[in-house]
């Protein structure tokens, strides 16, 4: 388009027949929100609704301790490696039309892995889960991002849109944790049947976009550079876990993806219709928010991990009340992003939210590195969630808003993309790195204090927990840098504002 913004530009679009304003703008359009919210949900609660199921899905299919973590695998590795090719095929072919493909596609794979009477079909219908999912997450946020322009109504928007982002996974726990106690660990895969159906049809029905770019090309070299690398790297983390960072496979993988990576972005110089445009990375802000929020995963998604089995493995919680023991976290994210983040964004500095935030959610994981095994929930665990939800709350609203603000309309499927890609591999390398560096220390822990063989059961407890609050620590400096990232990378000035961030960059 010939009235594209610059690369560099990160602005609030003109008004106009395909960017109207709010008093233009479909006046369904914040019904087409909730179909948009409804599918993030669904793709955001997958990531972490089977967990709970896993022991009973295990049992049930007879799935051997080696395979089991597949069911999570599977997913993971099909979401995070082709997120990129999902989010250049909503560009070429339309936003809509991806995303109700992605829904489709999505519920019948939830609907075989429910279904499934083998580990293999299982393992088959959660990858499948995991590419639907690529194509559903960045359609999803690029619809967002070409029907909420104005900046108030944006504001808004992002912040229901980064609520659900980063309560999606808490909830899921809680959604798993009953579907499995009280229904059958196949809800947890049934239950986006019916969520898809319904999506489906409000997208029929509210949804509009424009045309996809369908002059342009699929990147083929840059499919398999780039998918092959981040598919190698998401597997090395998950293979470390087991395994061990000194392990050849993990190191094999783990250098292979990123000579791979080197290679994409070398080829993507050359490329005449690039998988992901380099001007999409070029800019200051977008890079400080894909940054932001993959450092902001690395110690969120290693906490879910270790507060799942400090709830039920220490203080002997059940699934149920161990999801219901994050939902003040959930809560905080919600009201931090649409109750704060949302309102003050128009008028505010991204990084003035972010910085906050980030400072915040790394002051609640320094609660829980005081952690021990007969810590009370209200005192210890409470206070840490609400410290750490209202710092996400803040930061992933404006990471979403300004990551996609002013984006060309060809890239706003890729530019979603790259959010949910920094997403999952944060999400992948906290969940590994954490876990190996608590399981190290416990395994020192118990070494250096079991004395006596009659405080064994005792001493591996405390062991477990000191070899979280180290791991925690590690989170603490991933958020901490986060800030440092967040205040010297965007440096975008308030959306309502309506400056190039040129200006903005030459205003500080």
């Amino acid at each position: 388009m010939s009235d594209s913004p610059p690369a560099e530009a990160i602005r609030t679009a003109p008004s106009s027949p395909d960017h109207p304003t709010a008093g233009t703008a479909d006046p369904r359009r914040w019904w087409g929100l909730v179909v948009i919210a409804l599918a993030q949900l669904m793709v955001v609660l997958d990531a972490t609704i089977v967990n709970i199921a896993l022991p009973s899905a295990q049992k049930a299919l007879d799935m051997s301790d080696g395979s089991r973590q597949w069911v999570i695998t599977a997913y993971t590795l099909a979401f995070g490696g082709l997120l990129l090719l999902g989010g250049r095929i909503a560009d070429l072919v339309g936003r809509k039309r991806t995303f109700i493909i992605g829904l489709i596609g999505f519920a019948l794979a939830s609907a075989i892995g429910g279904a499934a009477e083998t580990p293999g079909v299982l393992f088959a219908a959660r990858a499948l889960q995991g590419v639907f999912g690529a194509v559903l997450a960045p359609s999803a946020l690029s619809l967002m991002t070409t029907t909420f322009t104005d900046p108030r109504e944006r504001g808004k928007a992002f912040g229901i849109y980064g609520a659900i982002a980063g309560a999606g996974a808490a909830l899921g726990l809680l959604l798993g944790g009953v579907l499995t106690s009280y229904a059958n660990w196949r809800w947890c895969l049934y239950v986006n049947v019916p969520i898809a159906a319904i999506a489906v049809v409000g997208a029929l029905i509210l949804l509009h976009d424009r045309p996809g770019h369908s002059e342009a090309k699929l990147d083929i070299p840059g499919v398999i550079l780039g998918c092959g690398g981040l598919v190698a790297v998401v597997y090395g983390f998950s293979e470390a876990e087991p395994r061990g960072w000194g392990d050849g496979r993990v190191l094999a993988l783990l250098i292979g993806g990123v000579v791979l990576l080197a290679a994409f972005v070398f080829w993507q110089t050359r490329a005449k219709h690039p998988l992901l445009p380099l001007r999409v990375l070029a800019d200051r802000n977008r890079a400080g928010c894909f940054l932001t929020m993959g450092l902001a995963t690395i110690g969120m998604f290693g906490l879910f991990l270790f507060m799942t089995y400090y709830f039920q493995g220490i203080l002997g919680y059940s699934p149920v009340r161990s999801g219901l023991a994050f939902l003040p976290m959930s809560a905080m994210i919600i009201i931090g992003s649409t109750q704060i983040s949302a309102r003050l964004l128009p008028t505010t500095p991204p990084r003035r939210l972010m910085v906050p935030g980030m400072l915040l959610a790394a002051a609640g994981l320094g609660v829980l590195t005081q952690l021990g095994v007969d810590s009370a929930y209200a005192t210890h665990v409470l206070p840490a969630e609400l410290l750490l939800g209202l710092g996400m709350g803040l930061t992933f609203m404006p990471v979403f808003s300004t990551a996609t603000h002013g984006v060309r309309p060809q890239d706003a499927g890729v530019t979603s993309a790259m959010v949910n890609t920094s997403q999952q591999v944060g999400g992948s390398l906290g969940t590994a790195l954490l876990n190996t560096i608590a399981t190290s220390a416990t395994t020192t822990y118990v070494g250096t204090h079991l004395t006596d063989p009659s405080r064994k059961a005792q001493v591996l407890s405390e062991g477990i927990v000191h070899g979280y609050t180290q791991a925690i620590w590690w989170g603490v400096g991933a958020m901490l840098i986060a800030a440092v990232v967040s205040g010297l990378l965007v440096v975008a000035r308030p959306n309502g504002h309506g400056a190039p961030e040129g200006a903005a960059a030459a205003a500080h």
